[in-house]
């Protein structure tokens, strides 16, 4: 889809882009955060989250289909022994940086300012990958995807299911409204939940979807990085609505603390964005369009790179604690 910069669709779409922002700011959606709280916790609040924003995908794709609106698709692709080491390349980087795609978002959002050069080394990541790699052209799938052989009931049993921490959210405000001010404080992190959080980011990237066809901001900066100028400056312009979205979201949730940029920081961003623009070429896909497109299509490629990427996230995470508690001489936590 040829996307107009002067049209209206693509004002809109620019708007939904800085909701998405805000939405990744506010709660705080990111897929090492969301492993770290199943090693630390055994907890999957974060994780299911991230498949809800997936539901909320699918559901809408399945809405559009039954009313013939839906927007041409993108294509799968085999899975391949680069798919699962891609995911867990992924999963390295974004370990590195201690954040992923989406959490570098947010953590730009926050001020922390070093984040800015996780997508400059993503860019070169891309760009240096077919030499330093040689990896094999993706193989892609003859097949379209498989969810749009289900009916209007799937979309509704999708939403349903994806609806459920919205619900909550909105139950834990209705229950704190009625409280004094000091015991309200926290109310607005609670209703930026995670959950809420995707319910939104999912919902804006649907919507976003119709009007401009699919985008992530990953994909953006691998195809300028190969020099395969598709749209470039308008889905440039939309990357920029991205990042001031979670610029504002942390001005108002007074999250925002300007952090001292240090050589050491921008080494681990610049290294974080070099590993995952390695893994996503090597997939292919970063992990923004794998939970936003691949996943919801019902992809194989795209279920087990994700999986990939969580477990050599977890993988690092109990290696890093365990050095440190020998150490220390001290048993690890989450092991």
């Amino acid at each position: 889809m040829q996307i107009l910069l002067t049209s209206v669709p693509f004002a809109v779409a620019a708007l939904l882009a800085g909701i998405m922002g805000f939405a990744i700011q506010r709660g705080a959606t990111c897929m090492v955060a969301a492993v770290d709280e199943v090693v630390s916790e055994r907890r999957f609040r974060r994780l299911s989250a991230m498949l809800a924003a997936s539901m909320w995908v699918l559901a809408g794709l399945l809405i559009a289909q039954t009313y013939g609106a839906l927007p041409q698709m993108p294509g799968g692709y085999a899975v391949t022994a680069y798919t699962v080491v891609g995911g867990a390349v992924l999963g390295i980087g974004a370990y590195v940086g201690r954040a992923c795609v989406f959490g570098a978002i947010a953590r730009f959002g926050n001020g922390e300012w070093a984040y800015l050069v996780v997508p400059v080394g993503f860019f070169v990541g891309c760009a240096s990958v077919a030499p330093l790699f040689m990896p094999a052209m993706p193989v892609p799938l003859s097949d379209g995807s498989p969810v749009f052989g289900a009916g209007a009931w799937a979309a509704v049993l999708c939403a349903v299911v994806a609806a459920v921490p919205i619900l909550q959210a909105w139950r834990r405000g209705r229950d704190g409204a009625a409280l004094p001010a000091e015991a309200r404080s926290g109310l607005a992190a609670r209703v930026w939940s995670p959950g809420a959080a995707t319910a939104v980011i999912g919902i804006t990237f649907f919507f976003m979807m119709l009007l401009v066809g699919p985008w992530a901001y990953t994909d953006a900066l691998a195809d300028a990085a190969r020099r395969m100028p598709h749209d470039i400056a308008a889905r440039g312009l939309l990357m920029f609505a991205l990042f001031a979205g979670a610029f504002i979201g942390g001005l108002t949730a007074r999250r925002f603390g300007s952090t001292p940029v240090t050589p050491a920081r921008l080494a681990r961003c610049f290294a974080s964005g070099v590993l995952m623009g390695w893994g996503s070429l090597l997939i292919p896909g970063g992990n923004d369009g794998l939970i936003l497109v691949g996943m919801p299509l019902l992809f194989p490629y795209a279920w087990i790179a994700m999986a990939s990427m969580a477990l050599a996230i977890a993988a690092a995470m109990l290696v890093s604690r365990g050095v440190a508690a020998s150490r220390a001489g001290t048993p690890a936590s989450g092991a």
